[in-house]
């Protein structure tokens, strides 16, 4: 085929991964469009009829049809093509285009937030090989989907010095399919001082692909009221506060998804150490439900997780956090002001799980994810180093053959 001279001629198709594909039908009875049937040989999806409400992913044991491929409209891969796969077609030139809805580019500000975010990888991470394949950009600044507040719901005790909020919002009928470790934009309403519509805001999302409530199109992001500046002074976040003031029935304007990298793995043994502070819990908790929801499989690997906050009343899930099983995750709590404790952060605890955290990081099949405060980098990397440099390893030889592997993953603010 020849490439297309306008991406208006390219379309998703969605696919079935045939190797991983344990044929337990799960798919064809949940798909309310009848577009999904089989043989003996092979589950497939049906191009002309698939309409991407996304009712089959989040019941699927495997994964197996969280697959996606470009294809020309006229050329899709036809039922006959699929029923005789052994194995998923690979990727072409078409699969690294924006295809429907999708913008073409990120975001300006999408782009500049995600770079400051990601600097302290020291460079390009990828996507961990297992990683589903995540959908981005198909609502931008200029075409945003709206959702609606089912849920919002103050985390943090009332006299604690953060206010955060557990926001869910539901889509309705419109697709938006997120993956753990993924990002969605809200543009707050109004204008900024110079009369110009406010620029979008990030969150990462709080629960997993399913949603918050299994079989309902929704996800949660984790907010905190922003009343001070980075020095402490006092400044009013127009966004923060905006979707922290939300009520249950409000409507928000949202572009997205965004974020390529900062993916769980999901084949079986794959372990995950999590770093992070206040609302950088949210990927993590997304990743950890995703988990929970399916521990009776018993496929995941290790789960530890290094967590810290000024006071166990800052500190957002902590009440779940301590319900679940110690086999398992590993949880590591830091508080930095408790009264009449001593100061203690997250590379502090790090330190003192020094042969745990190297025999991690020595691992090819764990995968390690920073994200919180940008203040807490440089802690929680020197940690790294002292600690390999005990043991005979080289942290700055080590990060790079990390972030190659798809192995480090940091988003710090």
């Amino acid at each position: 085929m020849n490439a297309p001279s306008v991406q208006s001629e390219l379309a998703r198709q969605h696919v079935i991964d045939p190797e991983i594909c344990i044929r337990c039908n799960t798919c064809e009875e949940m798909c309310p469009v009848k577009a999904i049937s089989h043989d003996a040989r092979n589950y497939v999806v049906n191009f002309e009829i698939c309409s991407w409400c996304n009712a089959c992913i989040g019941p699927c044991p495997t994964g197996a049809i969280d697959n996606i491929r470009n294809v020309r409209k006229d050329q899709p891969y036809s039922l006959a093509d699929q029923l005789g796969w052994d194995v998923l077609p690979g990727f072409t030139e078409y699969d690294n285009m924006a295809v429907g809805s999708a913008t073409t580019e990120v975001p300006d500000e999408v782009q500049r937030i995600t770079d400051v975010a990601t600097a302290g990888q020291g460079g390009q991470a990828l996507a961990p090989w297992s990683a589903s394949h995540p959908y981005v950009n198909l609502y931008g600044p200029n075409n945003p989907v709206t959702a609606t507040v089912s849920g919002n719901y103050r985390l943090t005790a009332e006299g604690a010095s953060s206010a955060i909020h557990h926001v869910v919002l539901d889509f309705g009928t419109t697709p938006f399919p997120v993956l753990e470790g993924q990002s969605i934009g809200i543009i707050p309403p109004g204008t900024d001082a110079n009369g110009k519509p406010h620029l979008l805001r990030m969150y990462s999302v709080a629960s997993p692909r399913e949603g918050e409530r299994p079989g309902y199109n929704n996800l949660a992001l984790t907010v905190k009221r922003v009343t001070e500046d980075h020095d402490g002074k006092p400044s009013m976040g127009v966004c923060s506060n905006y979707v922290c003031d939300l009520k249950k029935g409000d409507q928000v304007q949202v572009t997205g998804p965004y974020g390529t990298t900062f993916l769980m793995p999901n084949h079986p043994g794959a372990s995950i150490m999590m770093i992070c502070t206040g609302t950088g819990s949210a990927p993590m908790r997304a990743m950890t439900e995703r988990r929970r929801r399916r521990m009776n499989q018993k496929e995941g690997g290790e789960l530890m997780l290094f967590f810290g906050a000024r006071t166990r009343e800052e500190l957002p899930y902590l009440g779940p956090l301590q319900q679940l099983p110690k086999d398992f995750i590993d949880i590591n709590f830091a508080f930095s002001r408790t009264p009449d404790q001593p100061k203690q952060y997250v590379q502090d605890l790090i330190r003192a799980r020094a042969d745990k955290v190297a025999a991690m990081l020595a691992d090819d099949n764990c995968f390690i994810y920073i994200c919180g405060l940008k203040g807490m980098e440089t802690g929680v990397l020197e940690a790294f180093s002292d600690i390999c440099r005990a043991r005979g390893m080289d942290w700055e030889t080590l990060r790079p053959a990390l972030l190659k592997k798809a192995r480090f993953h940091v988003e710090t603010y």
